[in-house]
């Protein structure tokens, strides 16, 4: 079986911060009456990780021949046929978590292990992560990062005493901006936000403050001593990522985020384009305005795509081609390949 660009079934997970912008906006459809926070557009999860089940919690495909089968499946069967020389975490795992999230409230104020506590603690897991802003409301922010000089124990005092939102960074945001938030970063998204995730594959939060919000009539469980041990106070206020563009004449792409992870570049192709796809690795597409198409040797049909989708290029595929089918702007997610250390 030829491979081709493959698309998948959302996993939409219902928080008590989430709204309906996933539909409104992106057009996925929702199920009634339930606030759905994120849109797990391509994952991958050992046994355990995200649930108490003992299978993988994996991507369904979508479209073409292998519809039906799992993006776990897909790696067992294929291997660098699918992902290429990108190392796969302990050998197994695809190592991308790709979502969209709606917060129609502030998510909790928190952070996310670092390498050094996830190794020391069974069940934790390293979370590196970019927002890429979509839609907001008038006046949106997010929180990011503490301001200068503010230490651990200034920071504790705070958190006890109610304070904390004083010390971190409020920045207002816009379409088309991104956000960088290495692991240990102190962050929450803001109400009224919708946002393109990339991120490690890791559902590991540790919360700090919640807004005093409660759920089920009673507050969230806090994890400040879990979240004391990641945060480096020494990192907290670092400049976001310079972005760097290159233009051709039907295309222009935009760096966005580099890490020793992934790379996140925002393209723009216009109408009418047809060329040959260039990559020997594999890429995720997260489509944010426009449709396109990609043809595959020895596949039938075209894969089509728009809005809201996401596609993952496997590695290898025979002669592929896309035509854009308008003018089209997509998220493109690239890995670091093996003994290539960072992107570059």
């Amino acid at each position: 079986m030829s491979l081709y660009p493959l698309k998948f079934k959302p996993r939409l997970v219902e928080k008590i911060w989430g709204g309906r912008k996933l539909q409104s906006v992106l057009g996925k459809p929702l199920p009634e009456g339930k606030p759905i926070g994120e849109s797990w557009e391509l994952y991958d999860f050992p046994p355990g990780v995200v649930d108490q089940g003992g299978q993988w919690v994996s991507s369904e495909i979508a479209n073409g021949p292998l519809a039906g089968r799992t993006l776990h499946q897909l790696i067992e069967e294929y291997g660098p046929a699918l992902h290429g020389n990108v190392p796969l975490l302990d050998g197994r795992q695809f190592p991308i978590l790709v979502k969209y999230l709606d917060a129609r409230e502030d998510l909790s104020l928190q952070v996310h292990p670092t390498r050094e506590y996830a190794n020391a603690h069974r069940g934790s897991h390293l979370k590196t992560e970019a927002w890429y802003v979509l839609q907001n409301d008038p006046g949106a922010k997010l929180y990011r990062g503490l301001k200068p000089g503010v230490r651990r124990e200034q920071f504790r005092s705070a958190i006890a005493g109610g304070s904390v939102l004083e010390t971190v960074n409020a920045v207002a945001v816009k379409p088309g901006q991104c956000f960088f938030l290495p692991s240990g970063t102190v962050h929450a998204l803001g109400e009224g936000i919708l946002v393109a995730e990339v991120q490690t594959p890791s559902d590991t939060t540790f919360r700090i403050f919640d807004f005093d919000r409660l759920e089920n009539g009673k507050p969230r469980k806090m994890h400040v001593e879990e979240a004391m041990q990641c945060i480096d106070f020494d990192k907290q206020d670092e400049p976001e990522q310079k972005r760097a563009h290159t233009a051709g004449f039907f295309t222009t792409v935009t760096r966005l985020v580099t890490s020793e992870f992934f790379k996140v570049e925002k393209v723009r192709f216009v109408e009418g384009v047809e060329e040959a796809v260039p990559y020997d690795q594999p890429v995720v597409w997260m489509m944010l305005e426009g449709s396109a198409e990609v043809r595959v040797g020895g596949v039938k049909e075209p894969t089509r795509f728009g809005r809201g989708e996401t596609v993952l290029l496997p590695a290898r595929m025979k002669d592929p081609v896309i035509k854009t089918l308008s003018d089209c702007v997509w998220l493109e997610v690239t890995f670091p390949t093996a003994g290539s250390g960072e992107l570059t």
